[in-house]
C-alpha cells in the first residue's frame, strides 16, 4: 500500500482525524473525509491542509445508512480509516445514549458497507483493502501501579465511553473472523497536541490558566495517564495501515506516564517561563481540586513493543518536548478557540 490511495476517513474533522489526514495529504493521498461536524468536528481543523493529495470533505453521520452507502458507490476506496467517535468519558457518563448510537451502531453500519463495498473488489484490490478500526487504550479498564497494556490484555472497560469503544473492535474483529474483511485495530494511550478540543485536560488547563480561571483537578490529581503525541499516534495509524496484519490489534504508546497534577504543573511551570504573569505569581495558584469522577479508572500505560518491531513505529516527541510545542500552538491560535467553541455552542444548540 506504498502507492498513492483514496481512503475514506471518518471523524477527520477531529482532532486526531485532521492530523491523519495532514500526514497523508503530504503523501499524495486523495482523503475523503466523513464528518457530522458535531460539536467537536470543525472545518477550522482542516484549513490549510496542502500537499499533493487532495482532501473533499463529505458532511454527514456515519449512523445514516444511505449515506454511507452512497459514498461507497460515489468513491473507490482503498482503505477505510474510522476515527469517527463520541470520545470524551464525562460526556458518556452523563448522556451514554449518543456514544451508543455513534461508536456501536455507526461502526456497524460503516462494516457493513465496507464489506458489501470490500466483495466488489478484484482479488489484487481486496489484498491491498484495509478497514482501520481506531480505538483506546481505556477499553483495557484500569491498571494498579505496575504492569501495561498490551495486544494481549483482556477487555474490561468500565465507562460508557469505553464500553462503546469495546464493543465497535470487536464488531471489527467480528467483520474479519466471519465475513473476511480485512480489519485492523489501533489502541492508544492519550493524546495530546494542536487542534484538540477544549475540553480535554491539556488544553483545557493551556486556555483556562492565560484567562485567569481556576485549574480543576480531578480528586488528588494522582490519576496516572501515558501521553502520546498525536503526530506520533497518527504516524503509527499510518503503519498500520500500511504494514499491519489483517485480524492483528496494534497498540501505541508514549513512554511518558504522568500524574494528571504532575502534567497540570508542568503547564504552568512552562507557561511561567513563555508569558510569565506581571503579578510574578505563578500559574500553579490557579489549581483547584474538584469532586473525582464517576468510576475515574487510576493508571493507563501502554507496551508498543509490538508496533515498534512489527512496524516500525518510532516517537518523535518526548513528553516535554510535545507539551512545549502544544503550548506554544495554542497561545498562537487563540482565534482557532474562539471559532471552535463557538462552533460547538452552535452544534450543541442545534
Amino acid at each position: 500500500m506504498n502507492q498513492p490511495q483514496t481512503l475514506l476517513v471518518t471523524g477527520g474533522c477531529g482532532f486526531i482525524g485532521s492530523t491523519f489526514i495532514r500526514q497523508r495529504v503530504t503523501l499524495g493521498d486523495t482523503v475523503i473525509i466523513l464528518d457530522a461536524l458535531t460539536y467537536a468536528g470543525h472545518r477550522e481543523n482542516i484549513q490549510g491542509v496542502s500537499g499533493p493529495g487532495k482532501v473533499q470533505l463529505e458532511v454527514g453521520n456515519i449512523i445514516d445508512e444511505a449515506f454511507v452507502k452512497s459514498l461507497f458507490s460515489k468513491y473507490a476506496f482503498s482503505g477505510v480509516v474510522n476515527f469517527a467517535a463520541e470520545s470524551h468519558v464525562d460526556r458518556s457518563i452523563t448522556g451514554p445514549s449518543a456514544f451508543i448510537e455513534t461508536n456501536i451502531l455507526g461502526t456497524f453500519n460503516l462494516l457493513r458497507h465496507s464489506l458489501d463495498f470490500f466483495k466488489t473488489l478484484s482479488p489484487a484490490k481486496q489484498k491491498t483493502f484495509r478497514y482501520l478500526q481506531v480505538s483506546t487504550d481505556e477499553v483495557y479498564g484500569s491498571l494498579g501501579e505496575t504492569g501495561f497494556f498490551s495486544e494481549k490484555t483482556s477487555y474490561a472497560p468500565n465507562s460508557p465511553y469505553s464500553a462503546s469503544k469495546a464493543s465497535a473492535d470487536f464488531l471489527a474483529r467480528a467483520w474479519f473472523h466471519t465475513y473476511g474483511l480485512p480489519t485492523v485495530t489501533t489502541n492508544c494511550s492519550n493524546n495530546y497536541g494542536p487542534r484538540q478540543f477544549p475540553e480535554k485536560l491539556i488544553p483545557l488547563m493551556i486556555n483556562h490558566a492565560v484567562a485567569g480561571k481556576n485549574l480543576p483537578v480531578y480528586g488528588n490529581g494522582k490519576n496516572v495517564r501515558d501521553w502520546i503525541h498525536v503526530e506520533d499516534h497518527c504516524q503509527g495509524i499510518s503503519l498500520a495501515l500500511e504494514k499491519g496484519d489483517p485480524g492483528k490489534t496494534y497498540c501505541f504508546g508514549g513512554s511518558a506516564e504522568r500524574k494528571n497534577l504532575d502534567v497540570v504543573n508542568l503547564i504552568c511551570k512552562e507557561l511561567d517561563l513563555i508569558r510569565p504573569k506581571k503579578t510574578g505569581e505563578s500559574y500553579s495558584q490557579q489549581i483547584t481540586f474538584v469532586e473525582d469522577r464517576l468510576g475515574h479508572d487510576w493508571r493507563y500505560a501502554i507496551d508498543d513493543t509490538v508496533a515498534q518491531t512489527t512496524l516500525g513505529f518510532k516517537r518523535k516527541y518526548t513528553f516535554e518536548s510535545g507539551l512545549k510545542q502544544t503550548i506554544l500552538w495554542y497561545l498562537d491560535n487563540g482565534p482557532w478557540c474562539d471559532a471552535v467553541v463557538a462552533n460547538a455552542a452552535s452544534a450543541m444548540n442545534r
